[in-house]
């Protein structure tokens, strides 16, 4: 796996981290946040999509993300545009 660093959550602290990198080899984000609360999980799980199956497969998860972090998910977003990573 080669993961490019993007950038931390500029507030962070010594227990907190959310994070971003984008992995090269896959074409994809790679994005660390904080589990959310049941009440978010269950909220995202009933979430209806036309053509998907109700719930979160367990094979994935729900993060959550500051909105501070925007831009850096932007920059990962331009970065793996760039590298065509489509």
């Amino acid at each position: 796996m080669s993961l490019r660093f993007i950038g931390i959550d500029p507030n962070t602290g010594q227990g907190e981290s959310p994070t971003v990198w984008i992995d090269d080899t896959k074409g994809e984000l790679v994005i660390q946040g904080w589990k959310p609360d049941a009440a978010t999980e269950a909220e995202c799980a009933n979430f209806q999509v036309p053509g998907h199956a109700v719930g979160i497969p367990n094979h994935e998860q729900v993060v959550r993300v500051p909105a501070r972090m925007v831009p850096i998910l932007r920059e990962a977003c331009d970065a793996a545009e760039a590298a065509q990573l489509r």
